[in-house]
């Protein structure tokens, strides 16, 4: 008997162990949420000097997925089993691959999304000051998209603390900048899919105006989509606010939305159901002066992004997510993506042509 309430007192011993533990990372989980808010942004590189004329230019947005997602990775978020990236000297590799692609572009802007500055994901290594190192001939902004507390999770190997960001590049000296932020969801679902923003960049015109550049991700792990059609509607109100003052406003970025509305059409159905990518709504942009650019060429069309359930394979849900936002005082040309082959990210490159308009 004695030997039995001995054994009973351990397990309850444990038990509550176990149970303060958990209560006590759930608390610090729950503090440690914090949202970065708006905030000035001091632009870096090259100064203010020469103004933008009517173009034509080129920009490039990619979501580097952190430079993880090699062809051969799938993230736990997704379907995947992994949670950081194989290892640092993979991710090293990976990124001056990406960096190599970056620059053998010969943008005149880049839009970089996804890129951590801290991560346990990532090793802790510092993309952003990779990136720039590799790109030093471009005036650049760098807004910090979410900063989360440790998470403990998957439990052999916990995905940690994100810190990520969105970079943007220009050719032509940024005047200012800012980040602005997006609204998430309210509850659990916060802690899935963290803080959001877009930043927002000047870029001074020869004819007085500004060419104001926005860089975006928007969220990703929602319940049903709507927050991100909040985002997007911000987003939309903010370049309409622009256009009526008389600046030209390019967006781009990963939507998080099936921005050709419904992708199958395109590249085939899945050989599984998902329901994450929903459509952009098409009232989006009535009543204002605002229009979609979506990279598609109907007769070889290319997917921006596949699903990270596993490697890239045969039959996996892929589909374009990624593409830009325009005024009506910005002439759009020869979007496409640029075909990898998602050999450096879950994501591939999109590029546009565009002038601006009198």
């Amino acid at each position: 008997m004695k030997v039995f309430k001995k054994i009973l007192k351990t397990i309850l011993i444990l038990l509550l162990v176990v149970i303060l533990a958990v209560g006590g990372y759930v608390a610090y989980v729950f503090i440690a949420y914090h949202r970065l808010g708006n905030s000035e942004i001091v632009p870096e590189g090259q100064a203010p000097g020469e103004k933008a004329g009517e173009g034509p230019y080129k920009i490039v947005s990619y979501n580097i997925g952190f430079g993880a997602y090699e062809a051969d990775y799938g993230f736990f978020m997704d379907g995947g089993t992994e949670s950081r990236a194989w290892s640092r000297e993979r991710l090293d590799a990976n990124l001056k691959k990406i960096a190599d692609l970056l620059k053998g572009e010969d943008a005149d802007f880049l839009f970089v999304e996804e890129v951590d500055v801290g991560s346990t994901r990532s090793y802790n290594f510092d993309e952003r000051t990779y990136l720039t190192d590799a790109l030093p001939d471009y005036s650049r902004t760098f807004a910090q998209n979410f900063d989360s507390p440790y998470l403990f999770y998957p439990i052999l190997k916990p995905h940690g603390i994100a810190r990520s960001g969105l970079l943007t590049f220009s050719s032509v000296g940024i005047s200012s900048a800012e980040r602005v932020e997006l609204p998430v969801e309210t509850g659990l679902m916060k802690l899935l899919d963290l803080d959001r923003c877009y930043s927002k960049s000047r870029v001074p015109t020869a004819d007085g105006k500004e060419l104001v550049l926005y860089c975006f991700h928007l969220s990703a792990y929602t319940s049903d989509g709507k927050i991100t059609n909040e985002q997007l509607l911000l987003l939309v109100a903010d370049m309409e606010k622009e256009y009526e003052s008389g600046n030209y406003c390019v967006a781009g970025g990963d939507f998080n939305k099936d921005i050709l509305g419904d992708s199958s059409k395109y590249f085939g159905k899945a050989d599984k159901e998902y329901t994450w990518a929903h459509p952009i709504p098409e009232d989006a942009f009535d009543g204002t002066h605002v229009s979609l650019v979506a990279p598609l060429d109907e007769k070889a069309p290319v997917p921006s992004c596949r699903n990270a359930d596993g490697p890239y394979r045969e039959g996996q849900f892929i589909l374009t997510i990624d593409g830009f936002l325009v005024t009506d005082n910005v002439k759009a040309e020869n979007a496409k993506v640029i075909d990898t082959g998602f050999a450096y990210s879950d994501h591939n490159p999109v590029s546009m042509e565009f002038s601006l308009v009198k």
